[in-house]
C-alpha cells in the first residue's frame, strides 16, 4: 500500500485519539485542496498491511484513513487492513472524495461500507468551504454514520 504518513494521537480526524493512516494516490484533484502533494501515488512509501497494522496496534486508538483517496488502495490490502482493525474492536472513519452513492454503485468499491463505521464523503469543493465544519472541508462533505444506517 502507499502511504504518505501515519499520525498517532491526532485530535481532527474524528472524535478522540486516533491513528490517521494518510493514504498516496488520488485521482480527484479537488481545487483548494490541503494535501495536494498526495495526489501522487509515488509520494508514498510501500508499506505492507502488517507494517501499517503493527502500528494501529500499538497505538491502541482509533483508526481513520485520510489522502489522498483511500478507496485507491482497495485493492491493494485496503479491506484486509480494516478487517484486521475490526478485530482490535476500533472504530475506522474514512475520508473519500467519491460519495455513497457512487461506492454503492461500484462492485469494486462497495464491499468498504462494510468494514467502515463512518464514511465523511464527498469531494471538496472550495467554493463551498466552511471553518466552522467539524471533521470536514466543505459544507457538501456528509458524515455518515454507516452502523447506524444499517
Amino acid at each position: 500500500m502507499k502511504v504518505l504518513k501515519i499520525v498517532e494521537g491526532t485530535i481532527v480526524d474524528g472524535p478522540g485519539l486516533r491513528t490517521t493512516v494518510y493514504f498516496a494516490g488520488c485521482n480527484h484533484h479537488c481545487h483548494g485542496c490541503h494535501n495536494p502533494q498526495s495526489w501522487d501515488p509515488e509520494n508514498g512509501r510501500d508499506m505492507s498491511v502488517d507494517e501499517i497494522f503493527d502500528i494501529i496496534e500499538y497505538n491502541g486508538f482509533d483508526v481513520t484513513f485520510s489522502g489522498g483517496e483511500p478507496l485507491m488502495q482497495i485493492e491493494n490490502g485496503l479491506l484486509e487492513l480494516a478487517g484486521k482493525i475490526k478485530k482490535l474492536g476500533k472504530s475506522i472513519w474514512c475520508y473519500t472524495g467519491y460519495t455513497i452513492e457512487e461506492i454503492k454503485q461500484s462492485h469494486q468499491l462497495n464491499p468498504v461500507l462494510n468494514v467502515v463505521d463512518v464514511l465523511v464523503d464527498g469531494p471538496f469543493v472550495e467554493s463551498l468551504k466552511d471553518l466552522s465544519l467539524c471533521f470536514r472541508g466543505s459544507s457538501n462533505q456528509r458524515i455518515i454514520n454507516l452502523k447506524e444506517s444499517e
